[in-house]
């Protein structure tokens, strides 16, 4: 490593991460140097169904090795940070193995994410390099990125994959032509960075999570072991993107540890899930219960029966228990409510029920694997575990567990203990038999369909029109979408606000859409607290009293 380049501690330490090679609970092998073996394993076996068609593992790694070849002349190498936005397609796989194939780490990032938060993140990674898509639902992103030369200095190259390639960026097709005969592939330390996971969580600027290649094919991929009984490789259907916390399954779970098959679409509707089902017959279904809501209304009404997957893997939002037992009855297979985060927590209800266990408050989140992430309760302020049965902060820690946040030591200093625990936030207990409850949430996050909000990064937004005097957001439940976010405003002069002049100006200021208020509550004054902070609670009480609905420019995704 260069001494300007991005320097990533371990905040584990380093005997414990050993301590899980030597009992084979991570394979200490670099992601590419896994999913090569599974190509020569099974040279003609589908890796990515994709609305291309099919691609064969052989036929994928040429193409890996092609762009890691275009990389490499590039100068692009081992350490550099490299964003990629693309949608769920091939390309969004060979850019994650080229970069893994060069000991690089990858940037993911979904489509759709604003410039001002693709800056924000290519800025505090040090990003030299980012790969994205030239058009995707009328956004130009490989345009809009080439534009961050001047304010972001470690950016030398915008890869743009499509038809064409727009100015000032590097055409992907012409890379993938490049020769791949001499390319010899880094060997990096399996305990490096391989990924960088992305949060929205509870700041006001997306968190940023780094991942060595054990913690995802080693701790990630015994969560996704578990649920494949008799260990032939599974057919993945992600509805969630790829470049989502979530979707870090894909390419290092799903095809470098156990040499499955991708099934991508590249726009999540009801209607192509549905499809993809009938047609290409996943074993395992993962999506937010927002997706799968979606798709059971369309289902609604009709006898068709789909095809039985081995699972439904539904994580991103609390899972109530109406939509658990209807899509039990609808796929035919086990609904495995997953609680996890990109921060790096992992638990789940698994295959033992069709419908997961349920307890007074709702669903549970099932009992922790070890072989994934231990999980304990402690006491917020004193970190000190607390026995079964009391209610306490939940942490976690195991092979999963990332290295560190990226570019925030103080992000390290609060939600990781000194001995490496990870700090979710989240309330919970364990129970008896060791099953994980969960209770509440210490920090403030709104999950709308799966996707997390920062209230603070939308407020600090509003904050800057002209006409908004206060400003607090808070959630409020929504049947289908989980949560939805509302904007309690204390206006000032001028013409009366509403919901589109808000989204006007959010959009404005780069916001992407799928963060805006869906509903207003116009005040005369904020409600406070005793400490004198804005009184969420009253608020939601406030917008529960109101009983409106979602207005009808609120959009799911």
């Amino acid at each position: 490593m260069t001494a300007d380049r991005l320097v990533l501690h371990d905040l584990l330490p380093a005997e414990l991460r050993r301590s899980w090679v030597v009992d084979g609970t991570c394979p200490d092998l670099d992601l590419y140097s896994l999913f090569r073996a599974r190509q020569i394993a099974d040279l003609h076996r589908t890796a990515v169904l994709d609305a291309k068609g099919k691609l064969c593992y052989t036929a994928l790694d040429r193409k890996v090795r092609c762009l890691a070849t275009g990389l490499r002349e590039l100068g692009i190498g081992p350490g550099d940070v490299v964003g990629v936005q693309l949608p769920n397609d091939r390309f969004a796989v060979i850019a994650d193995l080229a970069l893994a194939a060069l000991g690089a780490i990858a940037l993911p990032f979904p489509v759709g994410r604003g410039v001002l938060e693709a800056e924000c993140l290519l800025r505090r990674a040090e990003a030299v390099a980012v790969i994205a898509a030239t058009e995707y639902r009328e956004l130009r992103h490989a345009a809009d990125l080439s534009t961050l030369s001047g304010s972001l200095p470690a950016l030398r190259h915008v890869i743009a994959a499509g038809p064409v390639a727009p100015e000032r960026t590097i055409h992907l097709a012409g890379l993938l032509r490049s020769d791949p005969s001499g390319f010899v592939p880094a060997r990096p330390d399996p305990d490096s960075a391989a990924r960088i996971l992305v949060s929205s969580g509870s700041e006001a600027e997306p968190k940023m999570i780094a991942y060595s290649h054990n913690a995802l094919a080693g701790g990630r991929g015994n969560f996704l072991a578990s649920l494949i009984p008799d260990r032939t490789p599974p057919s993945c259907l992600f509805l969630v993107p790829l470049a989502s916390a979530f979707g870090s399954n894909g390419t290092a779970v799903t095809l470098a540890r156990h040499g499955g098959t991708l099934v991508l679409l590249d726009r999540f509707t009801p209607e192509a899930a549905i499809e993809a089902v009938r047609e290409h017959r996943p074993t395992h279904i993962l999506g937010v219960p927002t997706m799968v809501r979606m798709m059971l209304e369309r289902l609604d009404g009709t006898d068709e029966e789909l095809p039985t997957p081995t699972a439904l893997v539904l994580g991103g939002a609390p899972l109530d228990e109406t939509t658990a037992a209807a899509a039990a009855k609808a796929f035919g297979c086990p609904v495995v409510n997953l609680y996890g985060s990109a921060d790096g927590v992992n638990c789940h209800t698994g295959l033992g029920n069709t419908v997961p266990p349920t307890d007074g408050s709702g669903v549970v989140a099932g009992h922790p694997d070890p072989r994934v992430a231990e999980i304990r309760i402690a006491d917020p302020d004193t970190h000190e575990p607390l026995p079964d049965g009391a209610v306490g902060e939940i942490i976690s820690r195991g092979p999963m567990t990332p290295l560190c946040y990226v570019g925030a030591p103080e992000l390290d200093a609060r939600y990781r203990t000194p001995d490496g625990w990870v700090r979710t936030g989240d309330l919970g207990y364990l129970d008896s038999d060791s099953v994980l409850h969960i209770v509440g949430r210490l920090k403030d996050i709104v999950i709308r369909g799966g996707a997390n909000i920062s209230p603070a990064e939308v407020e600090r937004e509003l904050t800057a029109h002209p006409q908004v005097r206060d400003v607090a957001c808070v959630g409020v439940p929504d049947p289908l979408m989980g949560e939805r976010l509302a904007a309690c405003v204390v206006s000032r002069g001028g013409q009366p606000l509403t919901l589109a002049s808000l989204g006007e100006h959010l959009t404005r200021r780069g916001l992407e859409r799928n963060k805006h208020p869906e509903r207003l509550l116009l005040l005369a004054e904020l409600p406070l607290t005793a400490a004198g902070k804005p009184d969420r609670a009253a608020l939601r009480e406030r917008l529960a009293a109101t009983g409106e609905a979602a207005p009808p420019l609120a959009q799911a995704g």
